[in-house]
């Protein structure tokens, strides 16, 4: 039994691909910003402290570039998705997904009981 709430409208798959693409516009000009930070540091530090305070930072900052590529294959997908008519559909159970979520999560995959599903899996394999 799907306890979902509000179906996604035909009209609002055009809401949704115009947020995906406003999303997929703006996490690709991060990565690019990123990018544009870690050529232009070419700093040498005589201190090693500060050394492996930058190597740190860089770090961080790799694995930030790294969650944006993973968005941004994401977003993609569900464009994709929008385009062939699978888009709202759990990938699991095949139930429509509902709108709260999809506003919530435009990337979704899995509907909310799936996702939940999912997590608590998880959840016991990590104990």
């Amino acid at each position: 039994m799907h306890t979902e709430e509000a179906t996604v409208e035909h009209q609002d798959l055009e809401h949704f691909r115009k947020l995906l693409a406003f999303m997929l516009e703006e996490a690709q000009q991060k990565g690019d910003s990123t990018i544009e930070e870690l050529t232009d540091s070419n700093e040498v530090f005589a201190d090693p402290a500060d050394r492996a305070t930058a190597e740190s930072d860089r770090s961080f900052t790799l694995r930030i570039r790294d969650r944006e590529r993973r968005l941004i294959r994401k977003i993609q997908a569900a464009l994709q998705r929008i385009d062939d008519g699978s888009y709202g559909v759990c990938d699991d159970c095949g139930e429509e997904i509902g709108a709260p979520r999809l506003k919530a999560r435009p990337v979704t995959k899995l509907c909310i009981n799936c996702k939940s599903k999912q997590e608590e899996d998880e959840h016991l394999r990590n104990e």
